[in-house]
């Protein structure tokens, strides 16, 4: 289905090896780098950065940091990684102050990626470059960490070069905080963030959990309790130092306070009892609930349950690695996995789109000039031959649509072909052997 190198892998990786061993400097030693900055100087020691195949990885690894495309969370994709070219999937998400995000990849059996270099960063209107956050080790391919602001944060992933296979990409939000009242959760919420309090003067600064009086109020993280007194809006209130994540959480309207300043608390450790104390007499017993980090933010996001993920798709993932091209006269690909999504690309009939990705109804392609986008699986056909021809010249077999990409093969006249599709005065070409690639126009 796809082109496969042959003595060009070993030819580089050996060449890789070498220069990687004997490159070590003192700055290579001690400067602290993500795993994907330090593969990227051990291809430029190795002198790979300056081959066709190195600047395909590098600039795919830039293009999928600034076009990257748009996902809500939950999300999960069964993805592919072609041996035969450099690839990098950019995501960007929404993410809210507190929330815990998880990432997590999952190779498939027999899949000929060893290191998949998993990053995420933060976009910032106040930085012209996004703000490096968090990366997977290259053994384990799964982390977690928490969101500091408002704000839209990317994911990169990128395998190694000359590696490819299948995976599942997952990224879901996970509470930061243990639930602060004991047997609730998020449900038990009836009063959210921002809402009037006393005729509109004012707004409401926290979470209301609803609970039965006398219900436990619970530390929602390791730390110590700063006070314990009785003012007139939160009646009877204990503050707790959050020493987790460096941030103060406040528990108020209790019945009975159970704790004393300086005291070490743990997850779980009950601080005192649900009541309706302070201004909260003539309403049902709730704990009012709020985080300060310089000044008051949203609790919700910090203790709401975590995403729940639908069943990977069992029929789109087929397509995984195929070629296929629009049904209709132009197809769009959008920025998004939704028909209201902002338009990434077009592309006419006869251009063939390579799948990477697939979601429940939806697949993300390759433009052969390498953009992406979603389209959906309905909208396109797998490229069967546009056309039969033999070679009437010797031709170079390439593997990407312009002149400089690096050459598969040297094609003899007369040579067979199945055209599957066409792109920039190139054709991508099928060899009866199964090899794929691409011929200028004759």
């Amino acid at each position: 289905m796809l082109l496969r190198f042959r003595a060009l892998p070993a030819v580089l990786f050996v060449l890789f090896l070498t220069a990687c061993s004997q490159s070590q400097t003192l700055q290579g030693i001690f400067q602290k780098s993500t795993p994907h900055e330090a593969y990227a100087r051990k291809l430029k020691q190795a002198g790979l950065a300056e081959t066709a195949l190195g600047r395909d990885w590098l600039r795919a690894a830039d293009q999928a940091l600034r076009d990257s495309l748009v996902v809500t969370l939950p999300f999960q994709e069964s993805g592919f990684f072609p041996a035969d070219r450099a690839v990098a999937t950019g995501l960007r998400y929404p993410v809210r102050t507190g929330e815990t995000i998880h990432i997590s990849l999952t190779l498939a059996p027999g899949t000929q990626a060893p290191k998949v270099f998993v990053d995420a960063y933060e976009l910032s209107p106040d930085r012209r470059t996004p703000r490096y956050l968090a990366s997977a080790d290259t053994t384990d391919l799964s982390f977690r960490y928490v969101a500091e602001a408002d704000r839209q944060h990317i994911l990169r992933v990128q395998p190694e070069l000359l590696r490819g296979g299948r995976y599942t990409l997952r990224i879901r939000r996970e509470p930061s905080l243990s639930f602060p009242v004991q047997g609730k959760n998020d449900v038990a919420v009836g009063s959210f963030w921002g809402m009037p309090r006393d005729g509109g003067a004012r707004r409401h600064e926290g979470i209301d959990i609803f609970a039965k009086r006398g219900t436990p109020a619970v530390a929602s993280s390791h730390g110590y309790i700063t006070r314990v007194n009785e003012t007139a809006l939160g009646g009877r209130v204990v503050w707790l130092a959050d020493t987790d994540h460096g941030q103060h959480l406040y528990y108020a309207h209790l019945d009975k306070q159970l704790v004393q300043p300086g005291q070490q608390v743990k997850p779980g450790d009950t601080l005192g009892l649900v009541g309706n104390t302070g201004n909260a007499r003539t309403t049902s017993p709730h704990l009012h609930f709020g985080v300060y980090r310089n000044g008051a933010v949203d609790p919700f996001p910090f203790v709401r349950r975590a995403d729940a993920l639908a069943p990977a798709p069992k029929v789109l993932p087929a397509r995984l690695g195929q070629w296929v091209r629009a049904k209709e006269t132009r197809l769009t690909l959008r920025r998004t996995p939704a028909a209201t999504g902002v338009a990434a690309a077009t592309a006419s009939r006869p251009t063939p789109l390579l799948v990477l990705g697939a979601t429940a109804e939806w697949l993300r392609v390759q433009l052969p000039a390498g953009g992406t986008g979603f389209v959906p699986a309905k909208a396109v056909l797998t490229a069967t031959p546009l056309r039969r021809e033999n070679l009437t010249a010797p031709a170079d077999l390439r593997a990407l649509p312009y002149a400089g990409a690096l050459m598969i093969a040297a094609l003899p006249a007369q040579t067979a072909v199945a055209v599957l599709g066409e792109f920039g005065g190139f054709r991508l070409v099928r060899q009866p052997d199964g090899r794929t690639g691409w011929l200028a126009a004759s």
